[in-house]
């Protein structure tokens, strides 16, 4: 178990002395009528006392039914709150809401996730015991169907989503980037909202700024949810296409929290690309292009094999597809998002702010 006494900061629910602690649960949703039932279920059914909890569904102008949904559900449940969301994107969702937000502690869930019910009161312990700036746990994917059920796995090991270790690790931990989050309100007022440029990687650009100021983030596995990913190559190309393009600015942003693998997946698709180009002058290339290929699809046979192994022996022809897709997605992402930004770098932009509590505009 991580140890309390680490750090000296002073922004986090240690020593708070109350039994309870007030919480905000935000949702930014946009479009989720196949999934805002399970999770907004989910958050209905915490254990934690209803009168100690505020829920900020934050939508995004949907046109699926996803606000009359809520709004149904406002009738029975007069903690339950919609607002709403113009930029319709999640950061922006979040920002509104954290503004209008009277918890103590802001916790965060998403509309295609499912938490356990004691999840809030698990991310209040672990902010009370850790003295941590960020709390979460680790992502359990969950996908529905042959091609779905492949992603969860493949995205539950080291060779699919390289070092995030909130997609498999299974211990206490201080690290980098957590899934979700759960924050005291005072990290908002001290660090600013969540950057509403960044449409995608906007927890990894809000996590790099807590540790660019010297905070902390705890990975905690007995915060338990559930994610239900992207059950399609082309929704999962689109997905982690996104991720590598704006892991751009984040790297932008905060150059210090770079790290080399960040760099790999862009380097093994600018390997692959060139290669046959350089051919053309150099035909020993395509003997380079081979073996760097071959041995790609190697890693990628050998890291399925042990992957079925833990998950399904069924999913074994589908999982090398899908290590191709994350890969050359990402990596494909990242070097268009280098050309899209190349004249950003040093431009870390102004976070949104959030104003104290007992400013916040009613």
């Amino acid at each position: 178990m991580v140890a309390a006494s680490r750090g000296t900061h002073d922004r986090s629910l240690t020593g708070v002395t109350e039994a309870r602690v007030r919480v905000s649960i935000v949702m930014p949703v946009r479009n989720e009528g196949s999934a805002i039932g399970d999770s907004l279920g989910a958050v209905l059914a915490q254990d934690y006392p209803p009168g100690d909890v505020e829920i900020l569904v934050a939508d995004g102008r949907s046109d699926d039914g996803t606000r009359e949904y809520v709004q149904a559900l406002m009738v029975r449940h007069p903690n339950l709150r919609l607002v709403d969301n113009p930029g319709r994107i999640v950061p922006t969702g979040l920002n509104q809401a954290i503004r209008i937000a009277s918890g103590t502690c802001i916790v965060r869930v998403d509309g295609h996730t499912v938490i356990d019910p004691d999840y809030v009161s698990r991310c209040v312990e672990a902010l009370k015991r850790s003295g941590g700036e960020n709390v979460g746990g680790p992502m359990r994917a969950r996908g529905i169907g042959w091609f779905g059920r492949a992603v969860a796995a493949a995205t539950s090991v080291s060779f699919g989503v390289g070092g995030a270790r909130f997609h498999y690790s299974r211990r206490e931990e201080w690290v980098d980037t957590v899934y979700m989050g759960a924050w005291p309100r005072r990290v908002f007022e001290a660090y600013g909202g969540f950057d509403e440029e960044m449409v995608r990687n906007q927890d990894d650009e809000f996590n790099y700024r807590i540790l660019d100021g010297g905070g902390r983030i705890l990975l905690s596995p007995a915060i338990r949810s559930v994610y239900t990913v992207r059950g399609s190559p082309r929704a999962l190309w689109r997905q982690y296409f996104q991720y590598g393009f704006w892991k751009v600015r984040v790297m932008q942003k905060h150059p210090r929290q770079m790290r080399w693998r960040h760099f790999a997946p862009g380097a093994f698709v600018t390997v692959l690309a060139a290669l046959p180009g350089a051919a053309l002058v150099w035909p020993a290339a395509w003997g380079v292009w081979g073996v760097v290929a071959g041995i790609y699809l190697a890693a990628a046979c050998a890291a399925s094999l042990w992957t079925a192994k833990r998950s399904g022996w069924d999913l074994m022809p589908v999982l090398p597809i899908v290590f191709v897709i994350l890969h050359l997605a990402y990596g494909t992402g990242f070097l268009v998002g280098l050309l899209r930004f190349i004249r950003r770098w040093g431009d870390r932009g102004r976070p949104a702010p959030i104003v104290p509590a007992g400013e916040a505009p009613a």
